[in-house]
Order: structure tokens, then C-alpha cells, then sequence
């Protein structure tokens, strides 16, 4: 049941990052200066590796390949957009035009049990043998990885934008 649970999981969360992945890849330009309005530098490399990372993120997590990796890239994916948007609106998405972060929060905290309970025996990884210690340590860590990498990029690339453009004070 927990292999059915997790595969469930898995997919749904791999559904969302999918879905955003194919949002940004339509629309890179729109993408980019959303990225630019928002304090990301430079933009143009933002839309496009957001595309492709949420694109093989979602990919990665609905059937189940290099699984702690994937959600890595989803906490990292998450932290990132808390950082640079939700973090300044508070908890709920309801409260401000900018949206809590109740959602980002909910997807990394998704990210962290499945890189710590792994794939599940319906995945990729099972199917070929991938070598994950699921005790979860190792997946814990790499998801921690995945966060700390996403703090790094922020600090590096990130500004926060002027209160005309984000409606901050």
C-alpha cells in the first residue's frame, strides 16, 4: 500500500512541475520578463533553465527515475520561488496578490518525504536497480542539497525587485 501510496505522490507532485515546466517552455518570453520583473539576473538563463529543470523534475518524479535527485530539484525549485515571491506575503495565498507561501512550503515538505521513503517499488529507480539507501538518511541529505543549492543560486542571482514592480514596501 505504501508502494501505491508514494507512486500517487510521486505523480501528482511530478503533474505540478510538469505542468509549470510546459508553462514556462510556451511562453519563454513572457517567462523572462517575468523573471526580470521579479529580480532574477540574468533572465533570459532563469526562464529557460526553469523550463527545462521543471520539465525533467516533473518528469523525473512521475515515473520515478533518480527520485531523491528529482525532488531535490523540486525543494530547490520551491525554496527558490519562496525567497524571491511568497516569503514577503505571508503564510496563506489568499492574503496578498503575490501568494503566501502555504503552497511552495506544501511542495517542498512533499519533495522531503519522498526523497526520504524513496520511489516506491512502482518506479523507474525499482525497475532498474538504483541503489538508494532508503533508511532515508542519504535521501534527507540529498534533498538538503537540493535546498541549500537553491539558497546559493537566490543569494547569486537574485535581487529583490523595486516596490513599483512587486507592490512591497
Amino acid at each position: 500500500m505504501i508502494d501505491a501510496a508514494m507512486l500517487i505522490l510521486r505523480a501528482w507532485a511530478g503533474v505540478v512541475m510538469l505542468a509549470h515546466g510546459l508553462n514556462h517552455a510556451r511562453n519563454l518570453e513572457g517567462t523572462e520578463r517575468w523573471f526580470a520583473k521579479v529580480g532574477f539576473r540574468p533572465a533570459r538563463l532563469h526562464a529557460r533553465m526553469s523550463a527545462g529543470n521543471e520539465l525533467a523534475i516533473g518528469l523525473g518524479l512521475i515515473v520515478g527515475l533518480f527520485t531523491p535527485v528529482a525532488a531535490a530539484g523540486l525543494a530547490a525549485t520551491m525554496f527558490m520561488a519562496f525567497w524571491a515571491i511568497h516569503r514577503f506575503a505571508g503564510f496563506f495565498v489568499f492574503h496578498r496578490p503575490d501568494e503566501g507561501y502555504e503552497y511552495v512550503a506544501t511542495l517542498a515538505v512533499v519533495a522531503l518525504v519522498i526523497a526520504i521513503l524513496g520511489p516506491g517499488e512502482y518506479s523507474l529507480d525499482e525497475v532498474i536497480g538504483l541503489p538508494w539507501d532508503w533508511d532515508g538518511r542519504v535521501g534527507a541529505l540529498i534533498w538538503l542539497a537540493g535546498v541549500l543549492g537553491g539558497a546559493i543560486l537566490a543569494a547569486a542571482t537574485w535581487r529583490r525587485a523595486s516596490t513599483a514592480t512587486t507592490g512591497q514596501e
